[in-house]
């Protein structure tokens, strides 16, 4: 039986402590109105999302237009005039949830719709393989681009060769080097583990970053 950690915040901080995995993650920051209003004003653009969850339930994309705020969530956009009107609707989708607040990045896209990518990686009686590499193409009008939110599912190289026109083959070692590195020092932190699943987003000047990471991957 696999073990499972629940918690991002546990594994995005054993990750942190490795430099060269580290600068490929976004500064991530527990929820509190004071971080968001210093993230938010320092990117321009957060998500927001839980401390425990998975399969993009409960993201919120905000980010600042002009002197007000757009949030995006499920689909819907709401727009709000202030910082203070903004935290409340954030308030109300939370519910007193931990959250976890994190830089947004601007994905790379395919005809105007985000596409990031997913790495599994099992062990197979002591040995880690590489299960697969795929592309998420989020649906038309979300941000999100997991499969059971309308996402579609495509071959990483075909998703990487639309997205940012470049041969994939560079792109996908780097992916598979970054898991297998995170692997080692999960898999030290975290005895039993059998099974990560990374999630990635290439940005439009082709850097890779990892958003999360889930030893429950679907």
């Amino acid at each position: 039986m696999s073990r499972s950690v629940a918690n991002k915040w546990l594994k995005t901080n054993v990750l942190l402590r490795h430099r060269g995995i580290a600068g490929h993650i976004p500064e991530t920051r527990r929820f509190t109105s004071a971080a968001l209003a210093q993230m938010v004003n320092k990117y321009g653009r957060v998500v927001a999302k839980p401390v425990v969850g998975t399969g993009g339930s409960g993201v919120i994309l905000i980010y600042k237009q002009g002197s007000g705020y757009i949030i995006h969530y499920r689909g819907k956009i709401m727009r709000r005039a202030d910082f203070a009107s903004m935290l409340a609707a954030v308030g109300r989708i939370r519910r007193g949830r931990a959250y976890l607040i994190q830089r947004g990045i601007r994905l790379a896209q395919i005809a105007g719709r985000p596409v990031d990518y997913r790495v599994k990686l099992v062990d197979q009686g002591g040995r880690w393989v590489t299960r697969a590499i795929v592309g998420r193409l989020a649906r038309p009008g979300l941000f999100v681009t997991n499969l059971c939110r309308g996402g579609t599912l495509l071959k990483s190289s075909d998703a990487i060769r639309r997205s940012l026109s470049i041969a994939p083959q560079a792109k996908k070692r780097e992916l598979r080097n970054l898991s297998y590195r995170s692997m080692r020092l999960l898999k030290a932190s975290f005895p039993g583990i059998g099974q990560l699943g990374f999630d990635y987003g290439i940005d439009k000047i082709g850097k890779i970053w990892m958003f999360e990471v889930n030893t429950k991957p679907h």
